[in-house]
């Protein structure tokens, strides 16, 4: 039996292809994968790992994030321009932008953290 989760990623990754004008066997180069595996994956036959998935995005230039979320691997997000203005930059690699992305979580937890008021950083009024 398919699983719908494999069905699901899978039926995306063929419609991103699609989209990009790649074909399956220029695809599974691009993503150092092979082309039965890959068309294994598009039929949902198989679930790709984490890494294949990331080897995938970047044969189609896509976010990884974007494939993790539809294959269940990590959770949907609130929406963020922040976070959707990095995911589409195409000047900088993916590694690059969960970097930036990161750093970005980092500095929204801790000012979610601090007690209201001024900022640490700030010189205190006069």
């Amino acid at each position: 039996m398919v699983s719908s989760a494999a069905q699901d990623i899978g039926s995306f990754i063929r419609s991103q292809r699609e989209a990009a004008q790649v074909s399956l066997r220029q695809l599974a180069e691009r993503a150092g994968v092979s082309n039965p595996y890959l068309s294994q994956i598009e039929r949902g036959l198989r679930k790709p790992s984490a890494e294949v998935l990331g080897q995938i995005a970047k044969g189609l230039r896509v976010s990884a994030e974007a494939l993790y979320v539809r294959a269940g691997i990590l959770e949907q997000r609130e929406p963020s321009p922040v976070r959707d203005a990095v995911l589409a930059d195409t000047a900088i690699t993916e590694r690059q932008k969960q970097v930036i992305l990161e750093i970005y979580g980092s500095f929204c937890r801790e000012n979610a953290a601090a007690p209201t008021g001024p900022e640490s950083g700030d010189p205190a009024p006069e």
